[in-house]
């Protein structure tokens, strides 16, 4: 069994650029991201998501950022991967509702 640097899977995830599908998404997209995020540059994250979307004439999306919000969706101090388990919240209230209001709004109803 192959693990690591050296999984076919590891690999491919290092080199995969998101931008090249998102170009070519068509549907309606939410994009979230907690501001204490330490695992995903948030700030880059959502502008390149935006900007992939726009080159490919999707204009209907949605760009979100929650302040206090670690990559997990919970509030934290740190946004520190080391403070998950210690955190009780599973998923902040907040950004359910704004999935659930943008679903909603999306399908029309």
């Amino acid at each position: 069994m192959t693990s690591g640097a050296t999984d076919p899977w590891f690999r491919y995830f290092l080199t995969y650029d998101p931008a090249e599908t998102l170009e070519q998404v068509t549907v309606p997209v939410l994009a979230i991201n907690g501001e204490k995020d330490l695992q995903v540059p948030w700030e880059e994250n959502l502008r390149e998501i935006e900007a992939a979307l726009q080159r490919g004439g999707n204009t209907r999306y949605e760009i979100r950022a929650f302040p206090d919000l670690n990559h997990l969706f919970q509030h934290s101090e740190t946004g520190a991967p080391s403070e998950y388990q210690a955190i009780e919240e599973t998923w902040s209230v907040e950004v359910m509702e704004v999935i659930a209001d943008w679903i909603l709004k999306t399908v029309g109803r």
